[in-house]
């Protein structure tokens, strides 16, 4: 078991396609209402705001998990450890209803239906798993979604997620199969290939094997409220890093529960869920300008620590994506039908292309492809 830090309480005073194959349609998939527009899971640094919690920038830097912390009034957060040695944690985030009730959002991961983190955050604040009854998701990925079956078999409450996340669970097969089809095109050196298809084609496992059918007992569209008794918490739907990633908006209190749309020091990854009917850069460009009402709210992220001034974030974020997208415009400017690979070898991402291999190394081609159908040049890769 993981032992847990003190709670530290509030004052009193206070692919579309993985590359060039078709695209997988969401069914009944509603329009977006968002402003118009203006990485690896996760890849690329830029500028950081600053921590709201201490104790949670304390924690990151010491390579801790952080204390359970109260940040407003019947809203903690705790921290579940990421499993297989990966040195990371999720935020989770826990909301009391006037009735007693308890929303979790984002439990975190789970190797074998284990809860006990969870469990014992939940007994520092003097609840128990059978207070829960809402299970909020983010998006599908297993440091989010990985406890949430077991956590609906312990306590009964349903699984709340958007519906394009459902779908890509269901597909996921289908969907890896197809990837793989598009990477065998990228022009992957042959010592590199296995490890790209390992990863991202047939061998790929959305969830890691820790959900369970139904994935969803109640489905998630863009301005939606969550139910939990005295609260108005909406949901915003920011496609981009997957395809049903949500974040959740709580006027009231100020705040806002990114999930991994946006992160205080880490430029997430796009295009990391199932395989969509639109452009995942395009869908994250625009996600990161729907966040422009919220310049004021306290972000509470998936990961790392609490901030202020999403807005600027999130421009930082656009920046960094509009950057890589002239990078991608030069490179097929200066070669003749070049292969994905070879347009993502002229792209500064982190490290270089030369040093990556497996999923980072898949993710950044996909993002190659990304950029040049951006561009409206996908049509100038050559398929390998």
């Amino acid at each position: 078991m993981v032992s847990m830090p003190p709670v530290y309480a509030l004052p009193a005073a206070t692919a579309w396609r993985h590359g060039v194959g078709p695209p997988r349609t969401v069914p009944d998939r509603p329009a977006r209402r968002r402003p118009a527009p203006r990485c690896a899971h996760y890849a690329g640094r830029v500028s950081n705001p600053s921590p709201v919690s201490p104790v949670q920038a304390a924690a990151l830097a010491a390579g801790a998990l952080p204390p359970v912390e109260e940040i407003r009034p019947g809203v903690w957060t705790l921290a579940v450890p990421f499993r297989g040695g990966v040195p990371d944690a999720t935020l989770v985030y826990v909301v009391a209803g006037d009735d007693g009730s308890l929303a979790v959002i984002d439990p975190g991961w789970s190797d074998g239906g284990e809860l006990d983190v969870l469990t014992t955050g939940l007994r520092q604040i003097g609840r128990a798993v059978e207070d829960v009854t809402l299970i909020a998701v983010t998006h599908l990925h297993a440091d989010h979604l990985g406890a949430a079956a077991a956590l609906r078999r312990r306590s009964g409450a349903p699984i709340a997620m958007h519906p394009a996340e459902v779908h890509a669970l269901e597909h996921a097969r289908a969907d890896a199969e197809q990837n793989e089809r598009d990477a065998r095109t990228w022009g992957v050196p042959d010592d590199r290939l296995d490890g790209v298809l390992a990863v991202w084609g047939s061998g790929r496992q959305l969830g890691q094997g820790t959900v369970e059918a139904p994935f969803a007992d109640l489905e998630l569209e863009d301005g939606d409220g969550l139910p939990i008794a005295g609260r108005d918490l909406r949901v915003l739907w920011t496609p981009g890093h997957t395809g049903g990633h949500v974040c959740f908006v709580d006027e009231p209190d100020g705040l806002l529960f990114t999930g991994d749309h946006v992160l205080p020091r880490i430029n997430s990854g796009i295009g990391l869920g199932g395989r969509t009917d639109s452009n995942p850069l395009r869908d994250s460009l625009d996600s990161l300008a729907a966040l422009e009402p919220f310049a004021a709210f306290e972000v509470c992220p998936g990961h790392e620590y609490r901030f202020r001034d999403v807005v600027s974030r999130a421009r930082t974020l656009a920046a960094h994506r509009d950057e890589r997208t002239r990078h991608v415009a030069g490179a097929l400017d200066a070669l003749d039908h070049p292969t994905v690979f070879e347009v993502a070898s002229r792209v500064p991402f982190s490290g270089g292309i030369e040093s990556m291999s497996g999923y980072l190394l898949a993710s950044a081609l996909s993002q190659t492809v990304f950029h040049a159908d951006l561009l409206g040049r996908a049509d100038e890769l050559r398929l390998a």
